[in-house]
């Protein structure tokens, strides 16, 4: 109890409490009540100076209610943590009528806007990680599609003429290991993907050779490491930057290189961040915008995978320095909407001109 309450007491003091998720603030406020319960009893016990015996029986019995609270606690995170990975994802659009790609929110859509129900052409347990793209006045939408007769991941493509409407097409690509998060990004007049490929332990790169159809493999990026996932590539400053995290949450490291298909260079600041599954894993595109201005949004997998979703605003960034900030104190994204309950992980904004922005979002 005392290392809990001196845990508490270090994160109140860096600011980080607004890390914790809404059921790890639950677990505090009752496992606190339950310890001042406890001490109240003990106390008025003491004032009538009962016996040992049943001072003994008060303290057991506030020991054994912590404990079970605990175990609860614990038994309702590791659910969380297995419905968040494996439970029902589907993607939904949100809005912002902010000039910056902040201030999202759900109200006045038709939430979800796909769900496995809408994949015709393979089964599906669930859709997730969306990329938007917006070309010649089509919005272009890849995302996971999680294939129930193989137990992995394959890219699916959907296709809207507002942004709001979506119509699914196809599998787009498939692969003999599971692919998932297809960053889709433009580079000299072609459409290129990274999506994430963590089972041939390496990033990977692709080409569509009829946009958005028809994507081969072109090279890979980066090997040699297990376990690269929600690979996220940008281009700023003549460079192009590539943003990797790992499989336990709690790492993000940085890549830079000329070109895509070009020899990548680890930044000398990497990892950017390490041991902080609260604001590792990327979660959805890099924004750049007004020039100079460069957002990344992480998503929150602590105490539970796929929590919120926070921004920040690179501040620095040059091959040699790195710096960034968290924008607000809240996350960006919380979930708990009527269609995402337990939660969100990704977001793909994409700028409409003169009316703010439209993101692609995922939720559970």
């Amino acid at each position: 109890m005392l290392v809990l309450a001196l845990s508490l007491l270090h994160d109140c003091l860096k600011g980080d409490v607004i890390n914790y998720g809404l059921f790890d603030k639950c677990g505090i406020i009752i496992g606190t009540a339950l310890v001042f319960i406890g001490l109240i009893l003990f106390i008025r016990n003491i004032s009538v100076k009962v016996k040992i015996h049943k001072i003994l029986l008060v303290v057991i019995l506030v020991a054994l209610s912590v404990i079970i609270g605990g175990f609860s606690y614990g038994y309702y995170l590791s659910e969380q943590e297995k419905i968040s990975k494996h439970g029902t994802w589907a993607i939904g659009i949100y809005k912002s009528s902010s000039s910056e790609p902040f201030n999202f929110t759900g109200d006045d859509v038709s939430n979800p806007v796909l769900t496995a129900s809408d994949i015709t052409d393979i089964p599906a347990a669930f859709v997730a990680d969306p990329f938007l793209i917006h070309e010649k006045n089509t919005y272009y939408m890849f995302f996971e599609v999680l294939n129930t007769d193989t137990d992995q991941g394959d890219i699916g493509l959907a296709i809207s003429n507002d942004g709001f409407n979506w119509t699914y097409e196809q599998t787009i690509l498939d692969e003999d290991f599971h692919l998932s998060y297809p960053c889709v990004f433009k580079w000299k007049n072609d459409y290129y993907m990274i999506p994430e490929t963590y089972q041939a332990e390496s990033v990977r790169l692709y080409k569509s050779n009829n946009f958005p159809y028809n994507w081969s493999f072109v090279k890979t990026l980066l090997e040699e490491r297990n376990l690269f996932v929600d690979n996220t590539i940008f281009h700023y400053n003549n460079t192009w930057w590539l943003f990797t995290g790992n499989y336990s949450n709690d790492i993000l490291r940085l890549h830079y290189s000329d070109k895509p298909t070009g020899y990548w260079i680890e930044h000398p600041e990497s990892p950017i961040i390490d041991g902080d599954a609260n604001i590792s894993r990327p979660g959805g595109n890099v924004i750049v915008f007004d020039k100079h201005r460069i957002i990344r949004y992480a998503q929150d997998d602590y105490p539970y995978y796929g929590n919120q979703v926070w921004a920040f605003e690179i501040t620095a960034l040059t091959k040699t320095i790195y710096e960034e900030h968290r924008v607000g104190r809240t996350p960006i994204l919380k979930g708990f909407d009527n269609w995402n309950r337990r939660g969100i992980h990704h977001i793909s904004p994409c700028s409409v001109r003169g009316d703010g922005w439209i993101a692609s979002i995922d939720g559970h």
